[in-house]
């Protein structure tokens, strides 16, 4: 019997095949098999449909993470992800990655002492690495130092040495914070700066080497950990003008030889003058005290030079180069005014305007020989001048008038070297060395040189050298400004030792005194 349907239902699908199934089934008993499984067949086929499936897609994160203030890379800073993957830390220069990644958005949240906690979205994308750039901050506010303040010397200081030590104070409103200090140094109105400190925890530096009578500015700029800066006032100082140094020489040091001066007190005042490869030598102060004349070969031959006393403002005099005969640069003197030079080149001797004008040819030297040392006083109105030949052993002094006639044999040629004539202060006597071993050496060693002192006319001669040291020379000879003492050099007659500057009282000789080792050349005015 088929089940009984309201007239008015609608045949679902599944009702309607139910129907045709029974009803085949009532009519037709011996097909019911091929139907039940026709039917079966058609509910299995119309339960399947169709559901698609996607693959997982994945990309990678990268990434530094720096300090807020200052950009430098902040290391250790643990990172953490939503979702959830594992726990990442920054390496030493800040940077950090994060591979196979599902992509997706991410927040990231970062952590490190000290520092306040940050958060960023993030979008990994599939393929190329996803990079970002992360800044924290100081989980407390740093407050900037304060500026530097009580400078040593006090701002506006005079009379300052050239060596000295610079000093301040610093501090900083949070207690404990590190401070650094960059100190810079401007001389007078040069725009160049010399960095005396950089990055340095001390708040003192030393500085040398300063020039006399000079204005210099200086400044610190001070900073703390977090790398806020705050600079100090340009302070200002000036050093003292420059010292009455009485004494000249020259010193062969490394290979080179240079001009100095100093004071002649122990420990005293010594400075370098001159600094250069040439050979700088013969100092002598100009009688007006303002300028320093020299010989250098700087040029290929020596020609005089003048300087200022500090060693500044040098420049050459000279076209005609001062030479000849055992004449390395030492054949030269100053007028008693300053206002001119005589110099020897060869055989013969010129005069010339302190400023380089006014050449004149005052006199020639006897047939075959060269003018070499001299020396011009005003008192006696006078030149004296040595007259050399070939030979260092060959030698005789005359005397002469400025305009270079008069010329007048004073010391004969006698057995030994002959040197370095010059007068006494009121002109009456002459000093001069004598090889007294009396060796006529081609070399021109000398064994026994003594200082010697004789009247323009001969008479009165006098050995001041009786109390020298056995196996050494006194040479280069002249009377101390006032007359009282005789400035030489004393020097062991091997050839080796270097020479020492000496003084000792000019009536007899006596109270020898060391005045500077290692010097030659000396000029005392």
């Amino acid at each position: 019997m088929s089940p009984e349907l309201p007239a008015t239902a609608p045949l679902g699908r599944y009702q309607a095949s139910y129907f045709m199934f029974s009803t085949t089934m009532n009519r037709h008993p011996a097909s019911s098999c091929a139907w039940a499984l026709l039917w079966a067949l058609c509910l299995l086929l119309s339960a399947c449909e169709e559901n698609t499936v996607e693959p997982a897609r994945y990309g990678s994160l990268s990434g530094i993470v720096r300090d807020s203030r200052t950009n430098a890379p902040l290391p250790n800073v643990v990172i953490t992800t939503n979702p959830a993957t594992s726990s990442f830390t920054t390496d030493n220069e800040g940077r950090f990655t994060l591979p196979n990644l599902t992509v997706a958005q991410y927040t990231l949240s970062l952590r490190k002492t000290d520092y306040k906690s940050e958060t960023l979205n993030v979008n990994v994308a599939e393929g190329p690495v996803t990079s970002v750039e992360i800044r924290m901050e100081k989980s407390t506010a740093n407050q900037r130092p304060n500026a530097p303040n009580q400078p040593a010397p006090a701002n506006g200081a005079s009379s300052q040495a050239t060596s000295l030590t610079l000093r301040w104070h610093g501090t900083d409103p949070d207690k404990g914070d590190s401070l650094r200090y960059d100190v810079v140094l401007y001389e007078g109105s040069s725009t160049g700066r010399q960095q005396l400190l950089s990055n340095s925890r001390d708040t003192t530096v030393a500085v040398s080497g300063l020039k006399y009578n000079t204005s210099y500015f200086w400044q610190v700029t001070v900073r703390d950990h977090a790398g806020e800066t705050a600079r100090s006032d340009v302070w200002t100082f000036q050093t003292s003008t420059f010292p009455e140094l009485r004494y000249l020489f020259s010193r062969l040091l490394n290979g080179n030889t240079d001009i100095y001066a100093t004071d002649g007190v122990a420990n005293g005042i010594l400075l370098r003058l001159t600094n250069s490869a040439f050979t700088e030598t013969s100092p002598q102060l100009c009688p007006t005290r303002d300028r320093i004349a020299y010989t250098s070969n700087a040029t290929g031959q020596y020609q005089i030079y003048t300087m200022n006393r500090d060693g500044s403002a040098a420049q050459v005099i000279t076209t005609i180069p001062v030479e000849g005969y055992y004449n390395n640069g030492l054949a030269y003197h100053w007028s008693p005014d300053g206002s001119q030079l005589i110099y020897a080149r060869y055989d013969k001797l010129y005069r010339i305007n302190r400023d380089g004008t006014g050449l004149t040819l005052l006199a020639t030297a006897p047939a075959g020989r060269h003018f070499r040392e001299l020396d011009w006083s005003m008192l006696a109105n006078k030149i004296v001048v040595q007259t050399i030949g070939a030979n260092a052993y060959d030698a005789e002094i005359y005397q002469l008038n400025p305009d270079g006639t008069g010329l007048t044999q004073v010391v004969a040629n006698l057995p030994g070297r002959l040197d370095s004539p010059s007068f006494s202060v009121d002109g009456r006597q002459i000093l001069y060395t004598r090889d007294l071993a009396g060796i006529d050496d081609p070399t021109g060693r000398q064994l026994n040189a003594h200082i010697l002192v004789q009247r323009p006319d001969g008479t009165g001669l006098q050995d001041l050298s009786l109390n020298k040291p056995a196996g050494t020379n006194d040479i280069n000879p002249r009377f101390s400004p006032s007359g009282a003492k005789i400035i030489f050099v004393n020097v062991a007659n091997d050839n080796i030792t270097p020479p020492e500057v000496w003084v000792m009282d000019a009536v007899d000789g006596n109270n020898r005194v060391r005045l500077l080792q290692n010097a030659a050349s000396p000029d005392w005015r």
